[in-house]
């Protein structure tokens, strides 16, 4: 692509604008770019290169604030993000703002902190893509049991929640879209993990398992697991992440090497009394989801 011969600035203002409302992700982060930048100058005067040091500096600031709030999934106040990514809590807060007003970030009720907002499902790399191609599989999937259907995303350390339906049952489970979930201790992460080779699995498995306190015993047990979930097709995660609540999830990858797992969190008082059944159905709706995208069922 070739930009105008104008200034730097300017022609990278202009082909964001060409792609707005397509990356929603990077939305907010280049305008606050371009706010510090875009302007009718040469670059070459010292007021614009500043400008744009400053607004480099500020999309860092924005991505370390997302990453800090990627990893603490309970919320995390002014003052605790303002020590992890040491900036000043007045720097933070007006970051903090810009990214409430793009919804990639969301103020918890009662004081609670902040955490990733639902525009955040940008991250995973054209999953909004997929998931509204599989929602009709998630819908049908959902309507079969009752209880809420996930779609996630691997993505390198983590899953992260793209696309759901939620269960018609008074109580259930629910995750919210946009959320990232560990890979050891749940049924989704499990899965996916389960189409990865032994080594990569143990890579990722050690890591977390050491960030829990627990060492290569653990993993032992862990990769025995793994080849079981190989072995049937599902995994499975009984209260492991989260009391009261267990799970099942069922893996496939695209053609382009993407992983997906679809997986039923269920609360746990009626876990075991209707395992069979969503087993049942959710292996049969991802073996439809493989054979929709060429994938062998082994896969």
């Amino acid at each position: 692509m070739s930009f105008p011969s104008r200034s730097r600035p300017f022609a990278i203002r202009l082909y964001i604008e060409s792609a707005h409302g397509t990356n929603k992700l990077y939305h907010n982060p280049i305008q606050l770019y371009y706010s510090a930048v875009a302007m009718e100058r040469n670059e070459s005067t010292p007021d614009t290169r500043a400008a744009v040091a400053g607004g480099i500096q500020v999309i860092a600031r924005a991505a370390s604030i997302l990453r800090v709030l990627k990893d603490d999934n309970e919320g995390l106040s002014l003052g605790q993000i303002a020590g992890r990514v040491d900036l000043a809590r007045s720097t933070v807060q007006r970051i903090v703002n810009a990214l409430i007003t793009e919804r990639l970030v969301i103020a918890m009720p009662n004081g609670g902190g902040f955490r990733l907002g639902p525009e955040i499902q940008a991250l995973a790399a054209g999953g909004q893509d997929i998931a509204n191609e599989i929602q009709p599989y998630l819908v049908q999937l959902s309507q079969a049991t009752g209880e809420t259907v996930d779609l996630t995303a691997f993505r390198d350390d983590h899953v992260v929640f793209i696309g759901q339906m939620v269960g018609t049952h008074r109580l259930r489970a629910v995750a919210t879209v946009g959320e990232s979930f560990p890979l050891t201790t749940t049924a989704n992460g499990k899965a996916c993990l389960a189409l990865l080779d032994d080594e990569t699995v143990e890579i990722l498995a050690t890591r977390e398992l050491r960030a829990g306190g627990r060492g290569m015993r653990a993993l032992g047990q862990f990769m025995n697991q793994i080849a079981r979930v190989r072995t049937q097709g599902y995994a499975v995660d009984q209260d492991e992440h989260t009391d009261g609540i267990s799970a099942v999830g069922a893996a496939f990858a695209t053609p382009d090497g993407q992983i997906y797992s679809v997986s039923i969190p269920v609360p746990s008082h009626r876990f075991d009394r209707i395992k069979s059944d969503i087993i049942e159905r959710l292996l049969a709706s991802v073996g439809e989801l493989k054979a929709h995208y060429g994938v062998s069922l082994a896969g």
